[in-house]
């Protein structure tokens, strides 16, 4: 009965439930925000760790304008909180796709906000802890005594936001995956017959994300991804067989 309520959702209804979802979303990264940037200082010395920690001796960040200083730090409170909140953020977009799944499907709520949750942050992890030092390592080896960095905290925060998130979506391939071959836009063989292309999109992806252009942040980058990729077509695999099991019955 439940199923064929939900089925006969009217786009006005469909809009509002996204209303209300995004409402919730909203606010829980606001209260986040307040959260993040009262202790914006404490967050500050672990977001600028990877960096710091290479500088030469008596070299520290820069900020050039009156309230360029204010608005960074708002910044990185709202990065902060979007990492805080992503799971509570990740539920909201369940919800408001569970309509259209089937009662059995519905189940998958927790597998899919605790499976979404720890891949974003095993991402973020992975590029903060592996990653980013040997890139900015290697961005600061060029200091001599003729060239010193006068490193802006705006400019790195942005790099450093744009790189992390972009492993954080990255490392969601598996469950996006899921939802394609539940869909049933994928499937093994095509996945495995893209393989080579994918491999390439990947290392494309990799040089345009990774802050340094060494060949090995790009396969510290793109290696993790294209073992993702080989998680996703078994991930595939098991679906394809869940609905073959599922037509028998």
């Amino acid at each position: 009965m439940e199923d064929t309520e939900d089925k006969k959702m009217s786009l006005t209804d469909h809009l509002s439930e996204l209303r209300t979802r995004l409402i919730r979303a909203v606010t829980a990264v606001g209260i986040g925000f307040f959260v993040c940037y009262y202790f914006k200082d404490r967050i500050f010395a672990i977001v600028t760790k990877p960096l710091t920690q290479v500088l030469p001796e008596n070299k520290y960040l820069i900020y050039t304008g009156l309230t360029e200083a204010f608005f960074v730090y708002m910044k990185l409170a709202l990065f902060a909180s979007l990492i805080l909140t992503s799971p509570f953020v990740l539920y909201q977009i369940w919800k408001f796709i569970s309509p259209g799944l089937l009662a059995r499907e519905k189940k998958y709520v927790v597998p899919f906000v605790t499976s979404s949750s720890l891949l974003f942050a095993g991402g973020i992890l992975f590029g903060y802890f592996i990653v980013l030092p040997p890139a900015f390592e290697f961005f600061v080896s060029f200091n001599n005594q003729y060239l010193q960095a006068m490193i802006s905290f705006r400019d790195y925060l942005s790099l450093f936001v744009m790189f992390l998130l972009g492993f954080g979506i990255s490392f969601e391939l598996p469950v996006f995956m899921f939802f394609l071959a539940k869909l049933g836009i994928v499937n093994t063989k095509m996945l495995s017959q893209k393989r080579r292309y994918a491999i390439l999109l990947i290392f494309i992806i990799a040089a345009v994300l990774t802050p340094s252009p060494d060949a090995l942040s790009q396969l510290l980058m793109a290696v993790p991804l294209i073992f993702l990729y080989e998680i996703s077509i078994l991930i595939v695999k098991v679906v394809e067989k869940r609905k073959i099991s599922s037509g028998k019955e």
